[in-house]
């Protein structure tokens, strides 16, 4: 069983929202870890586990940040972390895969599936064995307790209830 370890300097862990509908908000953690173990060279028996540091979250303003790590959002004094463990990694096509597993945020764990898009396993400048994957899918923020809302004049929502994921992992396999 191979193990592996993201590398942190060459990943990141990002999403995107609508505001007022026209437009989207693009943020990340900046704190995040996570391991995969398999041992087949496809991954397709990978066990997954992830974890992000809620207080990490950044979107390019102090304030947003500042209300986003509070009660009305994550939470993150009550919430530090956010976790994912795959039940499963299944071959869809080619380089194609769907990652199934349980995501827990604000204290709420449901199940989703994300779109995998696997990039290969490469030897880096190093020496070591690097492995990369493009991850992509959406959720629904109420249904993890995310409930804060507002409403425009015109009766539009400030954020909408979608959000969408979008990760780039790189690992590294351990020795």
């Amino acid at each position: 069983m191979a193990k592996w370890t993201i590398d942190t300097n060459h990943s990141e862990v990002g999403f995107k929202v609508k505001h007022l509908v026209v437009s989207s908000v693009s943020g990340k953690f900046a704190t995040f870890s996570g391991t995969v173990e398999s041992a087949k060279d496809d991954f397709s028996d990978a066990k997954i586990s992830f974890s992000a540091d809620a207080a990490s979250i950044q979107t390019g303003s102090e304030q947003r940040d500042g209300h986003l790590k509070s009660p009305d959002f994550f939470d993150a004094a009550q919430f530090p972390t956010l976790s994912f463990e795959s039940t499963s990694l299944s071959p869809v096509s080619g380089s194609d895969y769907k990652l199934k597993g349980n995501l827990t945020m604000h204290g709420v764990t449901k199940p989703v599936e994300l779109d995998v898009e696997f990039g290969g396993i490469h030897k880096d400048l190093y020496g070591q064995t690097v492995a990369g994957f493009e991850i992509n899918g959406k959720l629904k923020r109420s249904e993890f307790g995310l409930t804060w809302s507002a409403v425009t004049e015109a009766g539009g929502l400030v954020v909408s209830e979608d959000v969408k994921l979008h990760f780039n992992i790189e690992l590294i396999k351990q020795a």
